[in-house]
């Protein structure tokens, strides 16, 4: 096989805590207001990373993001010094403070979509950031997020990063959580999967209960941004009745690797056309398409969304065949787990589980695959990534350590006054840009 898939995963933030800002994932505000430990959050997230490469993968970091955000604190028209404008939040707005310490940016997933060279006009790996506006606490991200993605990704021969959609419903972009790509080497042409929540113009099939955070006309103006060929693209609808089950992004119900798409019965909106639509594209590539659905009968919905069964990676190994990357919680039910199994006997390229133990992430309302940005490259394109955000046993170290010096055990709302807390922040991504190689990419270094 040729070229490689790199994951880039998002290092949990020194404000990781539990403030059940995203409506809509159930995992989030069910777990709202309780203790959470940011050191072990990262640290789960790291020793995931590290494992990966242990099995011959590709593995990139991506950096957490600064909170709390000063300046949009000061825009919303808190004043005086920085301590003095997160006590005025605390004592005024203390939710408004909270959503402002999110580190919701861990979930690379929705940072950014990305399509490779091999699918692009221009031979160039494309960017496009995530406006994220259906949640205030993730609207903001878009900005550092493309100074990052610009720091790790800087040669202008290979990649391209594009600016966020125009910040209105009509365009609502939550990343690579609704994308997925269908092919055979990571470095040849595939075919693209867009999968939207609702059509705003000419469209009126959509949610009830909760909201569709990705709009069809996001990921065309994404698809045309990036010059993909309209007959290698396909755009399917989610089911509108698994969104108000708490299905927030397509991640939730659906995960892809090479020619393999894993999905829920449920999954999709005219399911048997788009499919066929899928194998058909997939064909005049000569390309296999392997499509393993999941029975309802076999795994309800709600199981599927508090095991977080389908946001897990697919991952090729060097030998060829596929691991399928689970968090913990779809090993203790019952169902999940059995299904798994089963799977592994039916002869699909998916062979071998792994189970990682991701609670602190997953009590925020996301598994495995929530944390990876997918950047499908050839050796060149390899080679003009950032070397210092490349998992090995060196920078591993560096960040298990980085993470005991500045990391608290235990956070709660009310520490988020904490003026120790907002130095110790800020001198922690202060050295990882360092450590990472990314310069001045926060408002505060600049």
């Amino acid at each position: 096989m040729s070229g490689y898939e790199v994951n880039f995963d998002g290092l949990v933030g020194p404000t990781h805590h539990y403030a059940g800002l995203s409506f809509g994932n159930e995992a989030s505000t069910k777990n709202k207001q309780a203790p959470a430990n940011p050191k072990l959050a990262a640290k789960q997230g790291l020793l995931k990373m590290k494992a990966l490469t242990a099995l011959g993968l590709k593995q990139g970091v991506l950096a957490p993001q600064e909170r709390p955000h000063v300046p949009t604190l000061r825009q919303l028209g808190f004043y005086g010094d920085d301590h003095q404008v997160i006590t005025q939040a605390m004592q005024v707005a203390p939710d408004l403070l909270s959503a402002l310490s999110s580190a919701s940016s861990m979930w690379t997933a929705n940072a950014a979509t990305v399509s490779p060279s091999a699918d692009s006009e221009d031979g160039r790996i494309h960017f496009t950031v995530a406006n994220l506006n259906n949640k205030f606490h993730r609207s903001i991200e878009h900005t550092a997020t493309s100074a990052i993605l610009a720091a790790t990704f800087k040669d202008e021969r290979y990649f391209v990063h594009h600016a966020a959609l125009p910040d209105v419903e009509l365009f609502g972009d939550e990343g690579a959580a609704n994308h997925n790509r269908l092919g055979g080497a990571y470095d040849q042409a595939s075919v693209q999967v867009f999968v939207y929540g609702q059509q705003y113009l000419n469209g009126n099939i959509k949610p009830k209960k909760y909201p569709a955070r990705q709009s069809l006309e996001a990921c065309q103006a994404v698809a045309r941004l990036h010059q993909l060929d309209e007959r290698k693209t396909v755009f399917i609808q989610q089911n509108p009745a698994v969104i108000d089950q708490g299905v927030f992004h397509n991640d939730v119900i659906a995960v892809s690797n090479q020619q393999v798409l894993f999905y829920h019965q449920q999954a999709f909106l005219y399911s048997e056309k788009v499919l066929g639509e899928i194998y058909q594209k997939m064909a005049m590539l000569g390309q296999e398409f392997i499509a393993i659905e999941v029975p309802e009968q076999r795994i309800s919905v709600a199981n599927a969304v508090s095991t977080y069964l389908f946001n897990s990676q697919i991952v090729t190994r060097t030998d060829g065949r596929m691991s399928i990357i689970v968090p913990e919680e779809s090993r203790q039910n019952q169902a999940v787990w059995g299904y798994l199994n089963d799977m592994i006997d039916m002869g699909t390229p998916i062979d071998e589980i792994q189970i990682f133990d991701l609670r602190e992430s997953m009590r925020n309302g996301g598994g495995p695959a929530c944390l990876r940005l997918r950047v499908a490259v050839n050796e060149q394109e390899y080679q003009a990534i950032n070397p210092h955000v490349l998992m090995n046993d060196q920078l591993f170290d560096r960040l298990n350590g980085w993470i005991d010096q500045f990391y608290r055990d235990r956070l709660v709302q009310a520490d988020l006054a904490d003026p120790m807390l907002f130095i110790e922040s800020r001198t922690a991504l202060d050295e990882l840009t360092q450590i990472l190689g990314l310069g001045s990419v926060y408002d505060f270094q600049k």
